[in-house]
């Protein structure tokens, strides 16, 4: 029994070991937290294997034949064993979590020169805010940027319900829970484009909440951070031509949930946006396709597309845009619709 079981353990851990289970590492953290779980890995592989060797071997060694109906000699307990094997895996769990603790401290290091970044989660769209440093002005975005090689500490905040900010390529997940500000610390080592994704249930748009970090190097990020703030978050942003109205739809969280074939976008959580004019004319008869627009922006339970929940809009967005901001969204809005076609709301 146990020379199968020690044979079957250095399989299992063989095959786990030699299995790609992540995606590339991006970050400094990324090599601890990996091995963490190849630790975890080596230690619950046998302990498993273990359990069902005796499980299996038990089963087939001591089986009662068809015609035996009896409950079997009566047992006392083995005060020793007992001993044992409550010890040995509670001995197992204190080390892994010792070492696991360990570990936790070590990621949660403050580098030197940390640049901050403030992490914003909404129903279902990120924002984030830079503060102004080193001659840069602060910068309100949507676009995630990180210098590589620079420790970033993440301060997150919610606007609404729990969410989860996850990068799988920089290993670390935290929760972000309304009225709490929660930090997150590490260092990206790798050049390139990752998917942020929200990791927490948070309504019915939930698996559209996801964007891209870029990391870059420095120069990249001081030009980036040189560029002017997008319009779809800031509070005076001029003008309400279709590249702001552009912004805003894909920035403020509209495009995780609507369709759209003049953004590109395909979502079905919400009701499509093609055909507003015709569809405003057939359920508000009287009120212009804009006016229909901006009312179902700001007062999104009014009017419920039929087929739709009316908590799948967020009921924010008369705090969260500006007078300018929304008008651009619903002149982009009124203008693509025409153009992209759609079934009614």
């Amino acid at each position: 029994m146990f020379l199968v079981g020690a044979v079957a353990s250095a399989i299992g851990i063989a095959i786990g070991l030699a299995i790609d289970w992540f995606p590339v590492e991006a970050t400094e953290q990324a090599s601890e937290v990996d091995f963490l779980y190849d630790v975890t890995l080596v230690i619950a592989v046998p302990i498993f294997v273990l359990v069902m060797t005796v499980a299996i071997y038990s089963v087939l060694r001591f089986r009662v034949s068809d015609d035996d109906e009896s409950d079997g000699a009566p047992i006392h307990g083995n005060s020793r064993l007992e001993v044992i094997w409550v010890a040995v895996p509670t001995i197992i769990v204190v080390a892994l979590a010792a070492y696991a603790w360990i570990g936790l401290l070590a990621l949660e290091e403050e580098g030197q020169n940390p640049l901050r970044v403030k992490v914003i989660g909404q129903q279902f769209a990120w924002k984030y805010e830079y503060p102004a440093e080193a001659g840069m002005p602060a910068k309100q975005t949507t676009d995630l940027v990180l210098p590589v090689n620079r420790p970033v500490q993440f301060e997150l905040n919610t606007e609404d319900v729990i969410h989860s900010f996850w990068v799988p390529a920089f290993r670390l997940k935290q929760d972000i829970v309304p009225g709490i500000t929660t930090a997150m610390r590490l260092t990206p080592n790798r050049l390139g484009a990752f998917p942020v994704v929200c990791a927490e249930l948070c309504g019915i748009g939930h698996s559209t909440m996801r964007q891209t970090v870029r990391v870059v190097d420095a120069t990249r990020y001081t030009s980036w951070r040189g560029e002017p703030p997008s319009p779809a978050l800031s509070a005076g942003a001029p003008g309400t031509d279709s590249a702001d109205g552009k912004r805003l739809f894909e920035g403020t969280g509209c495009a995780g949930c609507h369709s759209l074939s003049a953004a590109g976008e395909a979502a079905a959580t919400g009701p499509p946006l093609g055909g507003l004019d015709a569809i405003a004319a057939a359920r508000a008869p009287g009120v212009s396709v804009e006016q229909y627009i901006r009312e179902s922006i700001v007062d999104p339970t009014k009017v419920v597309a039929p087929g739709y929940s009316p908590e799948g809009m967020p009921q924010n967005y008369r705090e969260q845009l500006s007078p300018r901001e929304l008008e651009a969204l619903v002149s982009y809005l009124s203008a693509v619709s025409k153009e992209s076609g759609g079934k009614p709301q």
